[in-house]
């Protein structure tokens, strides 16, 4: 009898597979062969990819991340995980839906966590709020675990988890309050035990600024360059697929080149995609803002629409994404977010591509980013509240909040109170660049405010789009962390949840699902553990308390009906937080609340007797007037990037004091690439770093300026010291600073769409020439004489232009000569005049920052 239940468990269930780069043809095929074994149907998708939402009941996907996505969501339709239909073999019963969403923001969706020395009280509200967001908990440690939440390893289940070497993390309770506050999953190594960082004294040592995939070509509205990837790699590149059976329409307002856009069309056709001129054909329009009668209208007939950035993901990644995962992906609106006009906004703590990212996403808004930051800012955008520009912002009453608030207020279109909690919240020993752009735009908010009435003659398409986007929002969550998430239910006559009686759903889910219905609520008092907040010197004192009124049991069970019911609880919580730590309890004086205790009362001025009452506290802080401090470090006012600096060759204890007294004096030395206002050389040099900062438009100044600086430790006026060698200019042919006024009109655009190639073999490597290149917008290819590299046969009759002219950067080896006739071959197939030059030419082009050609740049005369 077991065996017969066991092998049916999917006897109700009708299945269709959603491949990604997270669930492998090979993989769904082996899933299919097991779901049907135990009684479960397969339904393969329709020839043109799209999935038959009317005929399944389950939808495996390791992502939300594809096209019928949210149809599914109106339907109620479960999306889980590829896991879903082990775990359910495993227990003999279909698992639960929620644990397995592959909804990123159900951030405990892959967590199942146990409880050790916590208090009973407290391990309800922990596995409630895990369990709200996705988790499970579990009363014994198994191989399944993935963390246990203690204060010490002193309980028999971390002695378990050590001796047997789990594969688990044990965590201080800390780490599910900061990561419920925040809404977002972030790293656990600081809460870690033994030894967790967040009860060590030196909470502001610098933190490593961490990298993040989801910004991966998404930094950007109006990217620089097209990526196109270079066939330095063995074998042709792939074809792509993303395109095939998709009209595509790209509109005017792009502004693009003829050159690339007959690049994106041969991308496209070649694809199996189509371009159309007619919106209404269209499966996707690209644009580059949220207005004008096309957009509108492509929004009004439900098709897809994207920006050039998001086109450029496709064509990289060759996979369908959506334009509203990733902000910066969907149209800007061309006069911002109302509130930001007027508001100048900095950034600290940020690197890389979140940096750019953020500078991108702010003027997207309609504020001014600075990246100084000096008293008339308005905002500062920082990862940690730790850094010299926090110092300054507080002493200025600049407004300190995380990268949430700016990215919250660009997918709602409308800037978002800075009262909320999670805006201000910066967990002690991380960086929250760990999670950045992972918020969606609220395509709700888009439509009501940017194409708010249907079209006068709707559509059918139309009718449709409408409805599933209301009916996708009214299922999903409306409020709390999860808010836009839906949870799916079964939708077959038999079990019609929306038309259920509380006891025939309960009845039905057991019996029918394997599913335990929610339990009734019942009140009761537990209380949630949370940390002391590390204080400033001389800044207010917040000492949060540990108590809080929230339901015990059903806190638990009713999380796993709606979140949305623990609201209040969440809610009461977030206030008695406030409240003083003398009245709280952690199951006794552990040594983790010791140390907490103890380096409050080091950091803190005020006496242990202002923990008292939330009023008392409000009245204290009135009363006490805000310390002005002045900061530590001058505030940087200039960033230099050095090249051909000698001053320091083979003296690092040198050039560590030099760096320390320049910073002293406002002057911040920075790598290059990243963002300066001047550029420091002995000479005029064709170097990298003096080409792609000139193409930056950086003012150039003698290294005296900077000799100058460290002997009379002051600052001179730099336009004194301008970079002048009219030896070098006379043998290159320019005037260097009539060049950095070019550089900063064409501002980084010089060779914008021209294609330039290069030969693998070339003299001093093709990295140095790429980044010289893409600094000005080039698009930059190595040409290895493969199929990844051609240009598009095309007649003169086809072109509506003349010819335009192709590069290939050479020089005179064996091997590189071997492919001069391919590539004149292939420029001539395309109706393009090719121009095998010698790298001096993009040399001598840059730094005059005119484009030009003469003849004397040919290899075959350059190097004779």
């Amino acid at each position: 009898m077991a065996d017969s239940e066991s092998s049916a468990v999917f006897s109700l269930c009708v299945f269709t597979f959603v491949l990604s780069r997270d669930l492998s043809e090979a993989a769904a095929k082996e899933l299919t062969q097991t779901a049907v074994k135990y009684g479960g149907q397969v339904v393969e998708p329709k020839r043109d990819g799209t999935i038959p939402l009317d005929q399944v009941t389950h939808i495996i996907s390791n992502t939300i991340d594809f096209p019928k996505y949210n149809d599914a969501a109106a339907m109620m339709l479960p999306v889980v995980k590829s896991n879903w239909i082990t775990m359910s073999l495993a227990r003999g019963k279909q698992a639960q839906i929620r644990h397995f969403t592959p909804d990123p923001r159900m951030i405990f969706s892959d967590v199942a966590v146990s409880c050790a020395d916590i208090p009973s009280n407290d391990k309800n509200a922990i596995v409630g709020a895990v369990m709200a967001m996705g988790g499970m908990d579990s009363d014994n440690v198994t191989r399944t675990t993935t963390h246990i939440c203690a204060l010490s390893l002193d309980h028999p289940k971390c002695k378990v988890a050590i001796e047997k070497k789990l594969k688990c993390k044990i965590v201080l309770p800390h780490w599910f309050d900061d990561c419920f506050k925040l809404g977002k999953r972030i790293d656990e190594k600081p809460y870690l035990l033994p030894n967790a960082e967040i009860l060590k004294p030196d909470l502001e040592d610098p933190v490593k600024v961490p990298s993040s995939q989801h910004l991966q070509g998404a930094t950007s509205a109006r990217p620089d360059y097209m990526p196109i990837p270079t066939d330095s790699s063995p074998g042709a590149r792939p074809v792509l697929t993303v395109f095939a059976g998709k009209k595509i329409m790209l509109s005017t307002d792009l502004a693009i080149r003829n050159r690339l856009l007959k690049i994106l069309e041969e991308l496209i056709t070649g694809g199996g995609g189509e371009m159309t001129d007619d919106v209404d054909e269209c499966d996707w329009f690209i644009c580059q803002y949220r207005d004008g009668p096309q957009y509108i209208r492509a929004s009004h007939n439900g098709r897809t629409v994207g920006n050039l950035s998001w086109l450029y993901h496709l064509i990289t990644h060759n996979e369908w994404t959506s334009p509203l995962r990733r902000l910066l992906h969907y149209p800007i609106p061309r006069d911002g977010i109302p509130g930001f006009k007027d508001k100048r906004i900095t950034v600290s703590n940020y690197g890389g591509e979140a940096r750019i990212y953020l500078e991108n996403l702010i003027t997207a808004a309609g504020a001014t980013f600075t990246k100084t930051m000096k008293a008339d800012n308005t905002h500062l955008i920082t990862a940690r509240d730790n850094s010299e520009k926090c110092e300054a912002a507080r002493d200025w009453n600049i407004e300190m909040v995380n990268h949430l608030w700016i990215e919250e207020s660009y997918a709602k279109c409308e800037m978002q109170s800075l009262t909320v909690p999670k805006y201000t919240h910066f967990p002690p020993r991380t960086n929250l660049g760990e999670v950045i752009g992972q918020t969606f735009l609220d395509e709700t908010r888009v439509a009501a405010i940017y194409y708010p009435d249907g079209p006068e003659k709707p559509t059918a398409s139309s009718k449709r789009k409408r409805k599933v986007l209301e009916l996708a929002n009214e299922n999903s969550f409306s409020e709390g962390p999860a808010e836009g998430v839906v949870i799916g239910r079964q939708a077959r006559k038999e079990f019609d949840v929306m038309k259920d009686s509380d006891a025939d759903y309960a009845e039905k889910t057991t019996e029918v699902f394997g599913v335990p219905a929610p339990a009734k609520r019942r009140a009761t008092e537990v209380s949630t553990p949370a940390r002391t907040r590390h204080v400033r010197g001389g800044k207010e004192n917040e000492t949060p308390d540990t108590s809080i009124t929230s339901s015990s049991r059903s806190a638990k069970d009713k999380a796993l009906h709606r979140l949305s019911d623990l609201a209040p609880d969440i809610a009461l919580y977030e206030k008695e937080k406030k409240r003083g730590i003398n009245n709280g309890h952690w199951g006794g004086k552990r040594a983790a609340d010791l140390i907490e205790r103890e380096h409050l009362n080091r950091r803190s001025h005020s006496s242990t007797g202002n923990a008292g009452t939330e009023e008392d506290e409000q009245t204290n802080t009135e009363k006490r007037p805000t310390k002005k401090t002045k900061p530590s470090l001058k505030e940087v006012e200039m960033r230099v990037v050095l090249t051909g600096f000698k001053r320091w060759v083979n003296d690092k204890h040198k050039e560590d004091a030099d760096r320390k007294k320049l910073r002293e004096l406002g002057i911040q030395v920075v790598a290059d690439g990243q963002p300066c206002d001047y550029l420091v050389a002995p000479q005029l040099v064709r170097t990298v770093k003096f080409l792609r900062n000139l193409s930056k438009g950086a003012t150039i100044v003698s290294s005296a300026w900077i000799e100058e600086c460290l002997d009379m430790k002051k600052v001179p006026d730099p336009k004194d010291y301008l970079l002048k060698d009219r030896e070098s200019e006379k043998r290159f042919g320019l005037n260097l600073q009539a060049s950095v006024e070019k550089a900063r009109k064409n501002n980084g655009k010089l060779l914008w769409g021209l294609p330039i190639y290069c030969t693998a073999s070339i003299k001093n490597g093709t990295d140095s020439y790429k980044a010289i290149a893409e600094a000005n917008g080039a698009i930059f290819m190595v040409y290895a004489a493969r199929s990844g590299t051609t240009i598009k046969p095309t007649s003169p009759e086809e072109d509506d232009g003349g010819r335009d002219p192709v590069y290939l950067l050479s020089t005179t080896n064996a091997e590189e000569k071997k492919l001069w006739k391919k590539f004149n071959d292939m420029a001539e197939k395309g109706n393009m005049e090719p121009r095998v030059v010698a790298p001096d030419w993009l040399l001598d082009v840059v730094m005059r920052q005119e484009l030009s050609f003469d003849k004397k740049y040919l290899v075959s005369n350059f190097f004779n």
